[in-house]
């Protein structure tokens, strides 16, 4: 991409971000834009067609992965990150494509202050007990101190893909201490599993934008919880590749994604 296009390119991703802000602000209903499924993912649908750059025009806080699941992906602030299986965090290319990503425009509808060593599962259950419903979406933004925090990573794989539960077996988990940083994600109802994941799923970046991964755990020390809830789920799904051969449901698909997924704070 020369100096032209791309210059074009963010101010057109720019333009587009502020114009959704503004129907969001006109008291439009906000939407989580998703494209694919975690189910495509546990079948080991690893390679989509979707830039970075398509999914900076739906949002600006979101997660995913990257193709080959070659690292985690948080957005935070209309800016991708990759987050590789040695722990560490760079930013992403417009160009890089993704299997999977969910994105929204954050406006935050409340705030929860935590002034006390608290954990994850505490932190979680403060949000739940102010959420209007448990059947809409909320994308999740933790920013403070943590005492702990324990992540993983999945490696990046080679065809013919192995499912998701098998590819997470050689997944590699970091462990912060006394780590200032962001969680990021999504709050996702129940009747959602498979299309997304049910419940919270979280990734970590660091203050400095030099790591993270996939929260399994953590201890906040302190810091602040914002919460922008979204009513409205537009789902894009591939017309290529792998994704239409899949078998994308199964009685054990819950069982399958909290094994892949790991444990939740």
């Amino acid at each position: 991409m020369n100096s032209a296009s791309g210059a074009y390119e963010h101010f057109r991703q720019w333009a587009a971000t502020l114009l959704a802000h503004q129907r969001v602000s006109a008291g439009n209903e906000a939407e989580v834009y998703q494209f694919s499924t975690i189910s495509a993912l546990l079948e080991g649908v690893y390679d989509g067609d979707a830039t970075i750059a398509e999914i900076l025009r739906h949002g600006d806080f979101g997660l995913g992965t990257f193709n080959h699941l070659d690292g985690e992906m948080v957005i935070l602030d209309g800016v991708c990150y990759r987050l590789r299986s040695d722990g560490s965090a760079t930013r992403a290319a417009l160009t890089d494509r993704t299997p999977f990503a969910a994105v929204t425009l954050f406006h935050s509808d409340f705030e929860i202050a935590i002034q006390t060593r608290t954990a994850g599962a505490d932190v979680t259950g403060a949000i739940d007990r102010q959420i209007k419903s448990s059947n809409l979406i909320y994308a999740i933004q933790i920013t403070g101190r943590f005492a702990e925090l324990h992540t993983r990573t999945v490696m990046a794989q080679e065809p013919p893909y192995p499912p998701l539960t098998q590819a997470t077996e050689g997944q590699a988990e970091t462990r912060f201490a006394d780590v200032t940083g962001v969680l990021v994600g999504f709050r996702t109802p129940d009747f959602e599993q498979g299309i997304s994941v049910a419940g919270y799923h979280l990734h970590f970046l660091n203050s400095d934008r030099t790591a993270g991964g996939h929260v399994l755990d953590f201890t906040l020390e302190h810091g602040q919880i914002a919460v922008s809830g979204a009513s409205q789920l537009h789902l894009s799904l591939p017309t290529s590749g792998a994704f239409l051969g899949a078998q994308l449901s199964g009685p054990d698909l819950a069982e399958r994604i909290n094994k892949a997924e790991g444990p939740k704070p």
